[in-house]
Formats: C-alpha cells, sequence, structure tokens
C-alpha cells in the first residue's frame, strides 16, 4: 500500500474513482464524463485499497455535489471568477454549465496540471479556462500569483476542496491571510472536519498514506472561528453526513445519525465535517 500513493498529488487520483463512480449511477447527483480517465487504473487501485474511503466514498460525493452548489450559487450572483486552489482532477470547468466569460483558474503542481491537461486534451472547456502550474507551498511565487488574479476580477469565488486537512494550523493562516489580502476574493469555500472525526481518520486511514508526504492534521478546536483572525467571517457550513442523507447515499448504519439533530457549531465534539463558506471581511 506504501507503494500506491507515492506522493499527495495521488490522492487526487483516488477521490476522482468516487466521483466516476457517482456519475456512473442512474440516479447520479452529478455528472463528470472525465472523471475515470483522469483516475486511471491507479486511482480505483488506491480507493479498493483503502477500505475507510470506499465505505465512506458517500462524504466524496457530498462534498463535490455541495461545491458545484456553490459555485451554481456565485455564478447566478455574477461572480466573474472561480479561483481553484490545489485542483487536482477536478473538471468543473469542462463538465458544469458555465458562463462563457467566467474565469476559471486551476492552481497545482507542475505534474499534477500536466497530467490533467494531457488527458483533457481534446475536451472544450465550458468557461474562460486557465491552468497554472505552481507550487502553492512557495509563498511569495503564490502571493505575486494573488495578486494578479485580484486584478483580473471583481469577484472571486476561492475553492480549496481537499487541501486545508493536509496543511499546518500556521500553514492555513499564512494562505488565509493571502486570500483575505486580495479585496477582489470576496468568497472562499473549503471542507473541514472536527477533531473527533481527524482522529478517526488518522486510525483508519493515515497509514495507507505513509511515505508519501500527504499527512492529515487540520482539525480546529474552534471550527470555522479559526479564519476569523485573518479577515474572513463565517457565512455557512453544510454538513456532508446529512447531504449525503438527503441524496440517499448513506449505508443503513449511519441513517439514523444522519437524522438527528446537529448543533451548529463550530465547537463539535462529535465527528463531523462539512463544507464551509467564509466572506471576506476587507471585501465588503
Amino acid at each position: 500500500m506504501n507503494q500506491l500513493v507515492e506522493n499527495i498529488s495521488d490522492t487526487a487520483r483516488w477521490v476522482a474513482i468516487f466521483r466516476a463512480e457517482e456519475s456512473e449511477r442512474p440516479d447520479a447527483v452529478f455528472h463528470d464524463p472525465f472523471a475515470r480517465s483522469l483516475a486511471g487504473e491507479k486511482g480505483e487501485q488506491i480507493a479498493n485499497a483503502i477500505e475507510f474511503s470506499r465505505k465512506n466514498s458517500w462524504s466524496f460525493v457530498a462534498r463535490t455535489y455541495l461545491i458545484d452548489e456553490f459555485v451554481i450559487q456565485h455564478v447566478e450572483q455574477g461572480y466573474d471568477m472561480i479561483v481553484n486552489l490545489a485542483a487536482g482532477l477536478d473538471a468543473r470547468a469542462y463538465r458544469m454549465q458555465l458562463p462563457k466569460n467566467l474565469k476559471w483558474i486551476d492552481v497545482d503542481l507542475p505534474g499534477m496540471i500536466n497530467y490533467k491537461n494531457e488527458i483533457l486534451k481534446n475536451e472544450k472547456p465550458k468557461c474562460d479556462y486557465r491552468s497554472i502550474a505552481l507550487d502553492l507551498a512557495d509563498r511569495k511565487a503564490r502571493f505575486e500569483l494573488f495578486q494578479q488574479l485580484n486584478n483580473e476580477c471583481k469577484k472571486a469565488l476561492v475553492i480549496t476542496e481537499g487541501l486545508t486537512i493536509y496543511l499546518t494550523a500556521e500553514q492555513n493562516a499564512e494562505l488565509a491571510t493571502d486570500l483575505s489580502s486580495q479585496h477582489h476574493f470576496r468568497r472562499w469555500v473549503f471542507d473541514l472536519v472536527s477533531p473527533a472525526l481527524l482522529e478517526m481518520i488518522l486510525k483508519e486511514m493515515q497509514p495507507a498514506l505513509e511515505g508519501s508526504g500527504a499527512l492529515f492534521q487540520f482539525a480546529p478546536e474552534e471550527g470555522e472561528e479559526f479564519f476569523e483572525k485573518y479577515g474572513w467571517k463565517h457565512i455557512e457550513s453544510k454538513s456532508k453526513l446529512k447531504t449525503a442523507g438527503k441524496l440517499n447515499r448513506l449505508y443503513d448504519e449511519l441513517k439514523p445519525f444522519a437524522d438527528m439533530p446537529e448543533p451548529p457549531g463550530p465547537r463539535r465534539p462529535f465527528p463531523w465535517s462539512g463544507d464551509c463558506l467564509l466572506e471576506n471581511v476587507y471585501s465588503v
């Protein structure tokens, strides 16, 4: 298993398989016709080897569905740019019905960007799409990119799907600060887990990622409030469990938990994961 997940980019192949399988269902809640070819054989091998993720594939389906909904919502509100950081093998710019003049920016490591562009080279994006090869760990380079993109838009939605959990608290604080300093980066969507869920994930999944450089580590006790001091106001959070319940994607043992009333947070002593929408306090 150690050899299957060689680096953090391989986790994108693993997640793509769950998008592919959802897309192939007759009652699919989204359609990603590119996911299986993007995941490749290796993506399927990883997904099958990590039993916990296979059993809980509903969480990846819910995450994709929720972020699709946030994208649609903000496009309808007149947002003119989507900044998709650590984009991985996301093909939203190719698969969603988007305005032709919407600027969509995918940013990821050169190897990931080149791989995705090669797979999709004969496909046409639905919007004004651009992919940028950049190591987001290079703070100076990413800040220069943020400034450039900020000057190209009036209202941008930033997406960091599946990223924050792999960063330290300090790295998340720096990223939040760099993003909020761009006044046209109006809103930010990312997924978050509670400390109780992180503990479960570390036990069940981390051994499979040993040696890959991918470490699950971010689950702040204060939840979404962690980002307040870095310029972000919490708007709303949507539970993946409750979303998966509504979409009828949960196995029987979990269904009763989805029906239970859920405290609003942000401090959650129970296993929780969701997608959070924050607003830049400096852009209002």
